[in-house]
């Protein structure tokens, strides 16, 4: 795949069809990416319509036996987005290890994994998003029932309650967007 001016040539069509395409709501917040060809579908159908936000993005052609179609890599939609109703998960291991990236919070460990209370429950500590943690054997036996002062442990990030998964993906859109701008200016 390389780079020409405005569009990224591809070599084959399965290439074309790997890429994605961020999607912003009809008040312009980043909400989704979505693959190249549902996104082919939401501008053809008038659901969505082209969004340049001046940073230089590329179109990608996606050609069809009589025509070539030029997608951008920002597309804005046209209609209400249904926003479903969106619950903050009850913790339990499965959702605990998700947020962590099944990886120990203590040592960094992704091997014979557990949980642990950050305040052990014997001190006051509760079941809840901001005390419950990911912990390999080792780290959880070695703090065993003490606090992270205690144990002289520190976490590799505070927890916290997982977030809405549209404002976690309009803060990365984000975040990328502010370090593509800042290559283009150097």
């Amino acid at each position: 795949m390389t780079k020409t001016g405005k569009f990224i040539v591809t070599t084959n069509a399965s290439d074309v069809f790997r890429q994605s395409v961020a999607v912003f709501s009809k008040n312009y917040l980043p909400i989704n990416q979505v693959n190249l060809k549902r996104a082919l579908v939401l501008l053809v159908s008038g659901k969505a319509e082209p969004l340049d936000l001046g940073n230089n993005t590329t179109s990608i052609p996606v050609h069809s036996p009589t025509m070539v179609f030029l997608v951008p890599q920002q597309i804005r939609l046209t209609v209400n987005h249904k926003n479903r109703v969106w619950r903050v998960p009850t913790v339990n291991r499965r959702e605990v290890l998700r947020r962590d990236k099944h990886t120990c919070q203590y040592c960094g460990n992704t091997k014979h994994l557990t949980l642990d209370h950050v305040m052990p429950t014997s001190k006051g500590g509760t079941y809840t998003w901001d005390n419950i943690v990911t912990a390999c054997e080792k780290c959880n036996n070695s703090k065993g029932d003490s606090t992270l002062q205690e144990a002289g442990m520190t976490l590799q990030k505070p927890p916290k309650a997982p977030v809405h998964p549209i404002v976690a993906f309009a803060e990365q859109f984000w975040r990328e967007h502010k370090i593509q701008l800042e290559g283009l200016e150097n």
